[in-house]
């Protein structure tokens, strides 16, 4: 065994992981980032950024001698050329399904930040009191006032660009100039605040892609190849924003290629020592010491890694003296949507395109609204002119249909919903020791879907979706039922914070009851699932929660 220590080691290099290692070098520590998979270089390893479809052997399309070794990416649409490196190869690392849930992985420094939507949103008390007041799961131990700081600092930090707005349900935050809405968006949100009697609003969609060049990023060039790496750094990612900080200071090392597979744990300091990593490329295996560790491998796998720590203590592992270690998963569903035509903006087209759409908030069960479920939903979507993919039902073949597709479409309108998911205890993962991943390990079992509320919120998400379009103008409305499963990248809940070790994994500090000096800041935390996208809220915490590490490091306390 090889012994190398420093003052603090991050799992894991994503959205969560970049900020743990920013935050902490920032401070004065000497931080090792292990991830498990290869690294990207910012620009440099971008192959795919400047290319055209054209310019891929398969014009950018589906591969078909790849669909047996991402199934799951293919059933969420994103198999393409790409940027298929970034995607996770399920063959060499299975899980089980056993209920259908679509986990989308990315194994490489910067994680999920390269492909992510970068749609960021607050949280507010109607979110963090949530659970109290209906009597569901636990109580979150943090209220709005306690993190608004810390979202004002991942803000100012990160780049997100938005409009400020008075919602009570969507606190505002530090934003750089909005995008624009185009005229027929615009005209949509006029017409449902008519409509509603000001009750709902569309809004600009709030996005980490930043509208004015800062720290040495260039603004977005309305290019939308945002899940390809973004050569300006026009949105946030490790590669652009974290990472290059902390690097800054020196204090940072970067190890890729590490699979960590266990937190090592002191049963008498009661505390953890370090973790150890099998080399992925190698398959030797290393520890490294540290007084500090940060577990942000994602919500499945920073789970998976607290299973196989400690068994010699807690057979459950490590966090598991509350039994909710691996429960109370949690993920967006994504239900109803609808589309339509606008009419009477023949004359008008958008210019460049813009990386960002629109945000309807949530508006069910809010402010006197009484629905026969609990919680809410918002949309995402956006309007623009069809392309030459459109269908021309009247002319389907020879010139005129090829003369017909040179023109822009009709101006079209989509929206689509993203609903809470309650926090369920049986909602869980688990250790599949018969199953192997290339390496020899432990695999997991992901058991998690939706329940009777949110079946009763997917008909609303639906009709709300139609009669919002209808109600706006539109013509030809159709609704359709985006997925009967949960799963929609928002994997959270596998270590939950709360006020008594007896039911939760994590104190308010995203702190270890069972070992202090270990904190978890990736959605494994999250005790309740919100409708939001919860990317920011990571971000937040997990300066916040740096912050307190920090300190009482200092105070000798950890």
């Amino acid at each position: 065994m090889n012994d190398y220590t420093y003052d603090a080691i991050v799992v894991g290099s994503g959205i969560s992981g970049g900020w743990a290692a920013k935050e902490l070098t920032e401070k004065g520590l000497k931080v090792l980032m292990l991830e498990r998979g290869q690294n990207i270089e910012h620009i440099k390893d971008y192959k795919s950024a400047t290319k055209d479809p054209w310019e891929f052997p398969h014009r950018n399309g589906v591969i078909q001698s790849k669909i047996k070794d991402y199934p799951m990416l293919l059933k969420a649409g994103g198999l393409n050329e790409s940027n298929l490196d970034y995607w996770v190869n399920e063959t060499e690392n299975p899980y089980t399904q056993v209920q259908p849930y679509n986990w989308r992985r990315g194994y490489h420094v910067g994680g999920r930040s390269l492909m992510w939507g970068r749609q960021s949103y607050r949280w507010s008390d109607f979110d963090f009191e949530a659970n109290a007041k209906e009597g569901i799961a636990i109580d979150w131990p943090v209220r709005y006032k306690d993190i608004a700081p810390w979202y004002d600092h991942a803000e100012k930090f990160a780049g997100i660009s938005g409009s400020l707005e008075g919602l009570a349900q969507l606190p505002d935050g530090q934003f750089l100039p909005a995008m624009e809405m185009n005229c027929v968006e615009k005209d949509v949100s006029a017409r449902i605040k008519k409509q509603y009697g000001g009750k709902r609003a569309m809004i600009i969609g709030r996005t980490a892609n930043i509208t004015v060049p800062m720290q040495g990023r260039t603004n977005c060039q309305y290019r939308n190849k945002c899940a390809l790496g973004c050569p300006f750094g026009g949105y946030f990612s490790t590669q652009s924003s974290t990472l290059p900080a902390a690097m800054a200071t020196k204090n940072l090392t970067v190890r890729p290629w590490s699979i960590v597979t266990r937190v090592l744990y002191d049963k008498d300091t009661k505390r953890a020592t370090g973790v150890e990593v099998l080399d992925a490329e190698n398959n030797k295996t290393y520890e490294y010491k540290a007084k500090i560790v940060f577990l942000n491998a994602s919500t499945f796998n920073s789970a998976w890694i607290l299973m196989h720590s400690a068994t010699d203590i807690w057979p459950d592992g490590l966090g598991s003296s509350s039994g909710q270690l691996g429960h109370n998963i949690m993920d967006h569903h994504v239900g109803g949507s609808a589309s339509g035509i606008m009419e009477g903006y023949e004359d008008k087209y958008t210019f460049g395109r813009r990386a960002n759409g629109i945000y309807i908030p949530r508006y069910r069960n809010l402010f006197g609204d009484r629905r026969d479920y609990l919680r809410g939903f918002g949309y995402q979507g956006s309007a623009g002119r069809q392309t030459w993919s459109r269908e021309v039902a009247e002319i389907n073949i020879g010139a005129e249909l090829k003369d017909t597709l040179t023109e822009p479409g009709n101006w079209a309108m989509s929206i689509v919903s993203f609903g809470e998911v309650l926090p369920y205890y049986e909602n869980k993962i688990s250790i599949n020791k018969q199953v192997k991943d290339k390496w020899g390990l432990n695999t997991l079992n992901v058991d998690a879907g939706l329940k009777e509320n949110e079946r009763k919120m997917d008909i609303d998400m639906q009709a709300d979706a139609v009669e919002m379009l209808e109600k706006s103008g539109l013509k030809n409305v159709k609704g359709f039922e985006q997925r009967k499963d949960m799963g929609a990248i928002h994997e959270m809940g596998s270590a939950r914070m709360g006020h008594d070790p007896k039911t939760s994994v994590l104190n308010k500090w995203n702190q270890m009851w069972d070992a202090p000096n270990v904190f978890i800041t990736d959605g494994s935390f999250m005790v309740s699932s919100s409708c939001v996208n919860p990317s920011l809220s990571y971000m937040a915490f997990t300066a916040r929660a740096a912050d307190h590490a920090v300190s009482e490091l200092k105070k000798m306390n950890i």
